[in-house]
């Protein structure tokens, strides 16, 4: 082993040990630091809206918009999006309800996690399955009897399906759904022994952990598993911990030759939307 990555490796321990000791001094958990990537930059939402959902002494931000199908008509049903790590409300919102939704009358929210946007408060995963359950209990405060849709992807799955299995929604539509204590454990475990990234993985909360919080879904909630087949970073085979212990009747569609970030091929997005069309005819008639 070369000298520089042997100093390189040293800082990187050194760095390590630093944050596993000061983060809980600081409020934080370690997989808070090792996993979140918020930020506060103005960013263009283009036709969606900025509404501010309170949560406790504290704020979180969803935008709102709605599909070509709904126009200015009252919405038949309503989306609830939570995104990946590092994405932002402003950036999905419109275009999901522009796209993926365009057939459907519907009134797509998409939130910012905490400390993200103008959502308050730090980015810390204790504070966004609580999260997660207000901006439901807002939408169907607006919504009334009409159906809730979810929509999620990568880390977005976990608030997702943590909140299918605490309010009544009519399906689930989650793409690469992610094992966190796994993830943390194989991406970051090798280079200390797992003698940090053991701690940290531990330090998940357990409702942040899917493998555990999916089975609380009701057997009655249909859910779509979109997987990138490419994907190297939350691992096929990783998220079929997710999709075997998922209760309910599932669809799984595998999309080969797209990774993580990718967006989902038209061809394959025509399933998709095929899935919501059979979802949306059971649930109205």
């Amino acid at each position: 082993m070369s000298q520089g990555r042997v100093r390189r490796l040293r800082r990187r321990w050194k760095l390590t040990i630093l944050v596993v000791v000061l983060a809980p001094l600081l409020g934080f958990s370690c997989a808070d630091l090792f996993v979140l990537r918020p930020s506060r930059n103005h960013i263009d939402a283009g036709s969606a809206k900025s509404r501010l959902v309170p949560v406790g002494d504290k704020q979180v931000e969803v935008y709102v918009d709605r599909s070509p199908a709904c126009g200015e008509d009252e919405p038949k049903a309503f989306v609830l999006v939570f995104l990946a790590n590092g994405w932002r409300a402003e950036q999905f919102a419109a275009a999901i309800a522009a796209n993926r939704w365009h057939e459907f009358p519907v009134e797509v929210w998409c939130e910012n996690y905490p400390g993200h946007g103008k959502s308050t408060g730090s980015a810390k995963m204790k504070d966004i399955p609580p999260a997660a359950l207000a901006s439901y209990d807002a939408l169907r405060e607006r919504a009334g009897n009409r159906p809730i849709f979810l929509e999620a992807n990568s880390l977005g799955c976990i608030s997702a399906l943590y909140v299918a299995g605490q309010r009544p929604v009519s399906a689930v539509i989650v793409q690469n759904p992610p094992p966190l204590r796994r993830l943390i454990l194989s991406k970051f475990g090798w280079w200390n022994l797992w003698l940090v990234a053991g701690p940290v993985a531990l330090s998940v909360p357990h409702d942040m952990n899917l493998p555990d919080t999916v089975s609380r879904v009701p057997a009655t909630i249909p859910a779509l598993f979109i997987q990138a087949m490419d994907d190297t970073y939350i691992l096929p085979s990783w998220q079929n911990l997710i999709i075997d212990a998922y209760p309910g009747p599932k669809t799984i569609l595998h999309v080969p030759g797209i990774g993580h970030n990718d967006g989902v091929p038209p061809d394959y997005e025509t399933q998709v939307q095929a899935w919501i069309r059979t979802r949306w005819d059971a649930t109205f008639h």
